[in-house]
């Protein structure tokens, strides 16, 4: 008899064990400290995703660690500037500030982040830690900036160009004008290879912004640090010019249909029956809004080099139609029917003469563009690219080098034209800006040419 229960008891004990042992099979928590991504300065975001099984935690606690001394972020029992959420059934997501402003005592330099997680298993038999950290950089002086360039005169609706330098050399800047940014670039992409620090931004003054625009050049790090420097000398208001459009339906049932056919943006706009009106004004509004953002996204396309030397070319003898900024009042039937703005020149010649590259570039585009019809855009580099519109075919494609004065196709109709014309407009950030400036060689000598030879790029 006591044989047996010594058997039972030696069995209940291996039982015991093999519990104890296959309890404590189970995984630890998972962690993953998500942000910061960058450096922090007076704010920042923590996030930090914590997973186990039901998201069931007995502990889990987030502390900053900088120079010897700790800082409590976050705990289960206390956490008074934490969001939690729980992503999915398995996991907790933790988010709260991080910074100078949260934490006061932070200073610049190095800190860590640590992340301590603590689950029990199944049957309660065992406690599972675990322990992530992330180091951080703390910045919390901002970045410096500081124009070198002089004499900056700006026109209504158009560009400018400025040199300045920043430090640290890894910031963020450009030109700010409004609530409009423009990106800065090396200035080694220009020919001055003397400073590192040195940067070389084009900008513009949109004709729909106000001549009182804040513009100013700014320096942005990671963590959110800026710097501004004002240097505009002064801004000149250029009139626009006010004009009538007749449309007629022969016209309407000329571009309408065809304009649609290339235009699935314009999702159940329809051009069947006699009233092509509607679909005109959807044309002339919306699809105009949809092909602008399309040419703005051509700018992060841009090359970081200036691609060009020589001032832009305007097409050879070619009468001016319409001119930049050009404030249209549609008129059908005798009756006000829609306004728009014309962004560009219209350049006429005869029917189908070539069109040239306005200077040496990369062609970006060479494809139906809405309003545009066949439309080529070509980037010359720092931001500055050129559009020609209502094209008839294309001697180019996309990715080609093309050279000033170069045949890059033939004008047409295509698109929302009267008649056989260029459209011609420049574009400085993806915005469209007076061409005029551009094929002005004493605008060039002084605007772009004379500041970076100042800065140090070698005389031409």
């Amino acid at each position: 008899m006591l044989r047996w229960l010594g058997i039972a008891l030696v069995v209940l004990i291996l039982l015991a064990a093999g519990v104890f042992v296959l309890d404590g099979r189970g995984a630890p928590a998972s962690l993953v400290i998500d942000k910061p991504d960058g450096p922090v300065g007076a704010t920042g975001t923590l996030q930090v995703t914590a997973g186990a099984p039901g998201a069931r935690f007995s502990s889990l606690t987030i502390a900053l660690e900088q120079n010897g001394k700790r800082f409590p972020l976050f705990s289960l029992r206390g956490a008074e500037q934490a969001t939690i959420g729980q992503p999915d059934p398995d996991h907790l997501r933790i988010t709260r500030p991080i910074g100078k402003d949260a934490v006061p005592e932070l200073r610049s330099g190095t800190a860590r982040i640590l992340v301590s997680a603590e689950r029990k298993s199944s049957l309660g038999l065992h406690t599972f830690t675990t322990n992530a950290f992330k180091d951080i950089q703390v910045r919390l002086e901002p970045p410096r900036i500081a124009v070198v360039s002089t004499h900056h005169y700006l026109n209504h609706g158009g560009s400018e160009m400025v040199v300045y330098r920043v430090s640290p050399p890894d910031v963020k800047s450009g030109v700010r004008v409004g609530d409009v940014e423009y990106a800065g670039f090396p200035a080694s992409g220009a020919g001055v290879t003397s400073d590192p620090a040195l940067r070389v931004a084009f900008f513009a003054l949109l004709h729909d912004q106000d001549l009182n625009t804040p513009i100013a050049a700014f320096v942005k790090d990671d963590a959110g640090n800026e710097a501004k420097a004002t240097f505009i000398d002064n801004v000149f208001e250029k009139p626009f010019k006010k004009s009538k459009i007749d449309i007629d339906d022969k016209f309407m049932g000329r571009v309408v249909p065809e304009i649609l056919e290339h235009s699935p943006e314009l999702k159940g706009v329809s051009a069947t029956g006699d009233d092509l009106l509607p679909a005109f004004l959807k044309i002339n509004g919306e699809l105009r809004r949809i092909n602008a953002d399309q040419i703005g996204a051509l700018s992060a396309k841009t090359s970081p080099a200036r691609g060009w030397s020589e001032p832009f070319v305007q097409l050879g003898n070619s009468k001016v139609e319409a001119a930049f900024a050009d404030h249209r009042t549609y008129i059908y039937k005798g009756q006000e029917v829609d306004q728009q703005v014309h962004l560009g020149f219209d350049l006429a010649v005869t029917a189908h003469v070539p069109v040239v590259a306005a200077n040496d570039g990369v062609v970006l585009n060479a494809s139906w563009l809405g309003i545009y019809g066949n439309c080529i855009v070509i980037d010359h580099g720092m931001g500055v690219q050129s559009l020609y519109g209502h094209l008839m075919s294309f001697d180019v494609k996309v990715g080609d080098t093309v050279t000033r004065g170069q045949t890059i196709g033939r004008t047409d109709t295509t698109g929302l034209a009267g008649g056989d014309h260029l459209h011609f407009t420049m574009l400085v950030g993806g915005r469209m800006v007076n061409p005029v400036e551009w094929w002005d060689a004493h605008w060039i000598a002084d605007r772009v040419d004379r500041k970076l030879r100042e800065a140090g790029a070698p005389a031409k």
